[in-house]
């Protein structure tokens, strides 16, 4: 009997150490997973999708009107290798409004900011697409030592030169009861090459937008330097840009240096128009990156 009870004891005691060990292991299987969560950031709750281990970290800013399941293919290829994180920027997608009625590219960063500390992040690569190429460049600026590399998708540039009739005629029409039609008409005109399912997910995010979120955002664009913002970091930078015509206040042309691929026949939202191949270029920035 005093065997049989020690007999007990003993499975007992290794059923809750067996259990230990596998509590202590799971952060590492969840560490795997993809988690949705919502972090709260300065002014609202921000909804951010993360996943992947092991690498050097990737965070994704996505366009203005735009939202994470315009990267969801780049995430899951991310996935494989490393951990990709990426976000809907306040007033996007499942991120709530502001509530400092706040859009700007430094409001953007701050949410940035918040995201990466709150997800112990020290290290990592920036990919910002069109205004999410601005908000990296603004973070990029302000904190050079934790961005390992920036890869601008399409970005704003310099659009400071912009003849000022023509800017205040297309923001008269913005801010009347025509808004949906011009907002929708400009996105149109830089979705040439796009299939009709990329089209159709691009304008079903401009429509969830609120215009208040759009018209900040674009009023910003209007007034930003990306030399200056990017005067400070030193560190990696290339841009992949769209097969549309050449814009003369892209940022290739404000940073004459700047390493540039260009994929013909794409629309504004390239990554979505020919994933694999976009893919690809991203990977080869990485890879330069990732070596000793």
């Amino acid at each position: 009997m005093k065997n049989y009870n020690y007999l007990i004891l003993l499975a007992s005691m290794l059923m809750i150490f067996g259990c230990q060990e596998r509590e202590s292991e799971q952060p590492l299987r969840v560490e795997r997973t993809i988690k949705k969560v919502w972090i709260e950031g300065p002014a609202c709750k921000l909804f951010v999708d993360r996943g992947g281990s092991e690498g050097l970290p990737v965070v994704i800013i996505h366009s203005l009107a735009g939202n994470t399941t315009q990267w969801q293919p780049q995430l899951e290829h991310l996935r494989k290798s490393r951990r990709a994180v990426a976000f809907d920027m306040r007033g996007h997608g499942q991120s709530e409004l502001a509530r400092d009625h706040d859009y700007s590219l430094a409001a953007m960063a701050q949410d940035l900011s918040a995201i990466v500390d709150s997800l112990g992040l020290q290290k990592f690569v920036l990919i910002g697409h069109s205004y999410g190429g601005g908000v990296i460049a603004v973070y990029a600026g302000k904190h050079s030592e934790q961005v390992a590399g920036l890869l601008f998708v399409d970005p704003i540039g310099d659009a400071r030169n912009f003849p000022k009739a023509e800017i205040d005629k297309w923001f008269t029409a913005l801010r009347s009861e025509a808004y949906d039609e011009a907002i929708a008409a400009h996105w149109r005109s830089i979705l040439i090459n796009a299939d009709s399912a990329v089209t159709q997910a691009v304008l079903a995010g401009l429509r969830q937008t609120p215009k208040e979120a759009v018209l900040d955002a674009l009023d910003d664009i209007f007034l930003f330097d990306p030399v200056a913002a990017l005067q400070s970091y030193r560190g990696p930078m290339q841009t992949i840009v769209s097969g549309l015509p050449d814009d003369p206040s892209a940022l290739h042309h404000a940073i004459p240096n700047l390493a540039r691929v260009v994929m013909p026949g794409t629309s504004h939202w390239l990554q979505m128009d020919q994933p694999e191949e976009f893919n690809r270029f991203m990977d080869e920035f990485l890879h330069k990156l990732d070596l000793p």
